[in-house]
């Protein structure tokens, strides 16, 4: 199992400790789901880089807090592959992580694991799919 963080924004200083924590997250998800043998990148970016993003692949002229960009779609071993990107802005995990009353860490490690059990299957687009979801990711993060 691998995991690169690769840091796109200069808005918000991230130090070595955040990067280790987002790695233990993402990692504590792909082994629970069963991906021990794939590759993940977390990549920070900016607002401005984010509504890109969201406009070139989501028709969304704004940005959001954390896309999720599956590569291996055709690979028969699920074990086994890059599993893919997730791209987190960290200027929206900041502002939210104000709105929500938390710490900025804890909203960063909240959007890598909602980001990474995305790229395991899961979403969150009708009401049952989204407690499960939800329940997992509380699961992981109370774990940590």
């Amino acid at each position: 199992m691998a995991t690169f963080v690769n840091n796109l924004q200069d808005s918000i200083d991230v130090d070595e400790s955040l990067e280790k924590e987002v790695v233990k997250v993402a990692e504590k998800v792909m082994l629970r789901e069963g991906y021990a043998h794939s590759e993940l990148s977390i990549v920070f970016v900016d607002d401005s880089y984010m509504q890109e993003l969201n406009f070139k692949y989501r028709n969304i002229d704004a940005p959001t807090d954390v896309l999720s960009f599956y590569f291996d779609e055709d690979s028969q071993d699920e074990s086994e592959h890059l599993l893919g990107d997730v791209v987190i802005s960290l200027e929206t995990a900041a502002r939210q992580a104000e709105g929500y009353g938390h710490s900025f860490k804890r909203e960063v490690l909240y959007l890598t694991t909602h980001g990474t059990l995305h790229l395991c299957g899961y979403d969150h687009d009708t009401e049952e799919k989204r407690k499960t979801m939800r329940a997992v990711e509380e699961e992981v993060l109370r774990n940590i």
